[in-house]
């Protein structure tokens, strides 16, 4: 009977359907829970002003904080700046007074003065240099000993400590006498002057720098407070600040203020600078001394105002601001928060019958937009089974739900994923395969050619050792030497390509070693019409390389730019120095290497000649992988190709 009864829901449309089900569902249960909802409003809306209230307390007592912490970054900031300023200024006297010594050693060495007199000269002159207000110039020996000072020349310092207790003297000889002349060093520490009546300890920068052919460590110093503080700017600005707080108000009459953890009033509208920790409330008891003690939190307390006939429960948001020791209050009375209570009781009870109208409306929009989430998911999966049924095996169902849909959809990706796996397993089997292969043709490869590689290095160590130095022919003995050695360690690298060999890293000048394989190269035969230019940076420092290794992908890569510009062109080997990176590029006007092919170009046996062996590439990028490096080509046809290789300046242990 109940199924002839509702036979006409079955012949409507899903989303009628739903509408027919779910409207009811919706729109009685809407009229009852109205009506105790009215009811229940007016009491909850006590509560819900009260919390609200807090967070609004919170927020404030945040924000209050990020004011505070604003202030005291920007003045960070600008005395980080100062300390960068002093640094240059430091350096500066310190290249001065080097330069000064440097002159009366330069008299004494011609033979104008004696070595007593020009050390004379240099001491009377550094000595009369000032910096800032009590700063100076000394100079002493890598033993400690102060042979230039305006108030302690002669003595030994070396055991002496700073305010923290760390020998600062001997940090500065051991480093000054490791380090090349030419390079300034720069140590800070605290200081007590007590001759200046310093009571407490000062930062205090020293930069320095070796002079070895007297053995003297000239140096500049300064105090940092002397050149940064600029108390009136400080003061002006924390003037606003407190401004700025105390015209913020909380409420009708609450209001926000700062103490420190003594109790005093740091920032307030009407009592700052008063001593408060004492005070208690109406109660009797010494909330502020709690607030000290606690540093953060809540606390509630009656307080009565003069002119007032009772004492009203008044709430206190409190933070500790760390940097200053501060504790940041900000509070304001109960009643004031329920002035609201009256008004959303009104508009409570008027916004319901609002509401159920149109909630009836909305019902509808939602069902229609219910039939659409369930539906529009089952028409995603359709779409992603046919591609996969194409071969696209790298299409994933959007999950979106941990219903049965989604479900589904979780175990089909496992399925796909599977499926890939296996695909990926394949290419890897015959990866290995080519790998296998490879190591049968390297041994009988590295057998064939290490036979008369030794008997070329055999012959050429015997002739090196028959002709002098400075014939002209030793150096081209000492370069087969050397290359036949390289073309040995070349076919081991192709023994070992498979097990991945670890680089020797060595302090390495990566310009000086370009500079070696581009004179090598540029009389390769596959050079031959190509100008070589050279573009290196002076700003690299030493890398720690495997030169062998580094000397190997330089070679291929010039040799690949030389066969792919036949008829003669332009190759631009150029180095730079990239933030952490150290960069080599290699740029040649050949013929260009099409996109299709860039996207395999360093894949293990992919080549584009004729009788490449597709493994030169391949093992350029394996050994700057190794080197925790980067290695990118670019190219255009016709137009040329440029590889980018990426070094680290710092080699990082993994």
């Amino acid at each position: 009977m109940s199924r002839h009864r509702f036979k006409f829901v079955n012949n409507l449309k899903i989303r009628w359907k739903m509408t027919v089900v779910v409207l009811p569902l919706v729109l009685i249960p809407i009229f009852v829970v109205g009506t105790v909802v009215g009811w229940i409003a007016y009491r909850q809306a006590h509560l819900g002003i009260t919390q609200t209230s807090m967070d609004d307390l919170d927020h404030l007592a945040e924000f209050t904080i990020d004011l505070l912490d604003s202030h005291n970054q920007q003045f960070q900031v600008y005395r980080a700046d100062k300390k960068a300023a002093t640094e240059q200024e430091l350096s500066s006297l310190t290249n001065f007074a080097y330069g000064m010594v440097e002159t009366q050693n330069r008299l004494y060495l011609s033979g104008e003065i004696d070595l007593a007199s020009a050390k004379q000269a240099a001491r009377s002159a550094l000595k009369r240099v000032q910096v800032g207000e009590t700063g100076y110039i000394y100079a002493m020996t890598s033993k400690g000993e102060l042979t230039v000072h305006i108030a302690r020349e002669g003595e030994n310092v070396y055991d002496e400590t700073d305010e923290d207790g760390r020998h600062f003297i001997r940090s500065m000889c051991k480093a000054a006498t490791m380090t090349p002349p030419d390079k300034l060093l720069m140590i800070i520490y605290p200081w007590r002057n007590a001759e200046l009546g310093d009571r407490v300890p000062r930062q205090k920068m020293v930069v320095y720098r070796y002079y070895e052919p007297w053995d003297w460590i000239i140096a500049a110093g300064g105090y940092l407070d002397e050149t940064y503080e600029n108390p009136a700017a400080e003061q002006q600005a924390f003037a606003k600040l407190k401004n700025r707080i105390k015209a913020k108000r909380v409420g009708q009459t609450g209001y926000i203020y700062c103490m420190d953890r003594k109790g005093t009033l740091t920032i307030h509208p009407e009592a700052e600078g008063e001593n408060i920790y004492a005070a208690q409330d109406s109660n009797g008891t010494p909330f502020i001394e709690q607030m000290c003690k606690q540093r953060e939190g809540w606390i509630r307390y009656p307080w009565q105002n003069p002119g007032e006939s009772q004492p009203r429960p008044k709430i206190v948001r409190y933070l500790y601001y760390q940097p200053w020791d501060w504790i940041v209050a900000v509070g304001s009375y109960e009643d004031e928060f329920y002035r609201e209570t009256n008004l959303i009781k009104g508009r409570i009870l008027g916004s319901l019958g609002v509401i159920s109208v149109m909630v009836g409306s909305l019902s509808v929009l939602m069902v229609f937009f219910a039939a659409k989430v369930l539906s529009d998911p089952i028409r995603h999966m359709t779409s992603v089974i046919r591609d996969i049924k194409r071969g696209q095996f790298h299409r994933q169902m959007e999950i979106t739900s941990r219903d049965e849909l989604g479900e589904l959809a979780v175990t089909f990706n496992r399925m796909t994923s599977n499926l890939q796996r296996n695909r990926e397993l394949e290419a890897s089997l015959a990866q290995q395969g080519k790998m296998a292969s490879l190591g049968i043709l390297s041994s009988g490869v590295a057998h064939e050619i290490n036979n008369p590689l030794g008997v070329i290095l055999g012959y050429a160590g015997y002739l090196e050792n028959k002709l002098p130095p400075e014939d002209p022919n030793y150096h081209f003995i000492h370069e087969i030497k050397r290359e036949s050695k390289r073309c040995k360690k070349i076919v081991q690298d192709l023994l070992n390509y498979a097990r991945t060999p670890k680089p020797e890293f060595a302090e390495t000048d990566l310009n000086q070693l370009l500079e070696q394989i581009v004179s090598f190269a540029a009389n390769h035969t596959d050079m031959h019409g190509v100008k070589i230019v050279r573009d290196f940076s002076d700003d690299l420092p030493v890398l720690a390389l495997d030169g062998d290794q580094i000397r190997q992908v330089a070679i291929n890569l010039i040799l690949n730019a030389g066969a792919a510009m036949a008829d003669g062109g332009q190759l631009t080997v150029r180095t730079c120095r990239e933030e952490v990176d150290a960069v080599m590029t290699f740029t040649d006007t050949g013929s260009g290497i099409d996109e299709a092919d860039l996207e395999r170009i360093f894949e293990p046996f992919y080549t584009t000649k004729d009788r490449g062996t597709g493994l030169g590439l391949a093992i350029t990028r394996q050994i700057i992988e190794q080197h925790h490096g980067s290695i990118q080509m670019t190219s255009r046809l016709n137009l040329g190709t440029t590889v980018t290789v990426r070094l680290p300046l710092v080699r990082e242990e993994f």
